[in-house]
């Protein structure tokens, strides 16, 4: 018996739910790509791939979050999306496909993977899979362009707090392990803005930040300083949500 067939973890009705895209499926549906998904640790800085790659596998955070990011000729990093429990990461609806950004765990979990080459095959059987997966990438796109947007009219304030929204949607707790210079890489700053403004928000009761955590102390008060920096994609996943509960 090969050893590593033998070794690898059965998949689970309730497993596969932890991520809400799987779990928006119909039973049968979400049941017939058992023998494709592989449930496996994501580690903080794994490379999922590179702009310019062919995406071999498509994946399903449950409790990992993954960064999507543009990286520029001169090396300059910027974040254009985050995708947690919400999502799929690496869509590929045609052989051979690009990828035209990076992915990288930011955040250490599990996940559900698959070849992308079987995720086409089930788009092309139809069924409620490809009107999810067109759904989501909606919702991606919308965040990806208030991103865009933000990036060239919102404050560092702004910018700060919308992004610590985005991992808070996407973590099980309040408290965040992410260092200053980490959250300046994702915004394309520097690190000096990033602790004048972490600095701001703390004076203001919104966050408590010790070296390489950042807790939320007032969700709300984060929401009103970032605005529509936030809530455009937050209604679209919003929406998304409504959508999958009809599924």
């Amino acid at each position: 018996m090969n050893n590593k067939t033998a070794s690898r973890p059965a998949i689970t009705y309730s497993g596969a739910q932890q991520n809400e895209l799987l779990g928006a499926l119909p039973r049968e549906a979400l049941e017939s790509l058992f023998e494709h998904l592989e449930l496996v640790q994501l580690p903080f800085g794994k490379e999922l791939f590179e702009f310019g790659t062919a995406m071999e596998y498509v994946h399903f955070p449950t409790t990992a979050i993954v960064s999507l990011r543009y990286v520029m000729e001169d090396g300059a990093t910027t974040e254009i999306a985050v995708v947690g429990h919400e999502g799929v990461v690496g869509v590929s609806l045609f052989d051979g496909e690009r990828a035209m950004c990076s992915a990288v765990v930011q955040a250490a979990g599990y996940g559900y993977r698959m070849k992308a080459q079987h995720l086409r095959e089930a788009f092309a059987k139809g069924g409620a899979l490809p009107a999810l997966l067109m759904r989501y990438n909606t919702a991606l796109f919308a965040q990806m362009a208030q991103n865009a947007v933000g990036g060239r009219h919102s404050s560092i304030e702004q910018k700060l707090c919308r992004w610590l929204l985005d991992r808070l949607d996407r973590s099980p707790s309040n408290a965040l392990k992410v260092t200053q210079e980490m959250i300046a890489i994702m915004l394309g700053v520097r690190r000096e803005s990033i602790t004048a403004s972490a600095g701001k928000l703390q004076d203001e009761g919104l966050i408590t930040y010790r070296r390489g955590n950042i807790t939320v102390l007032d969700r709300s008060g984060l929401e009103a300083y970032a605005g529509e920096c936030y809530k455009v994609a937050k209604t679209e996943f919003d929406r998304l949500r409504v959508d999958v509960a009809r599924c």
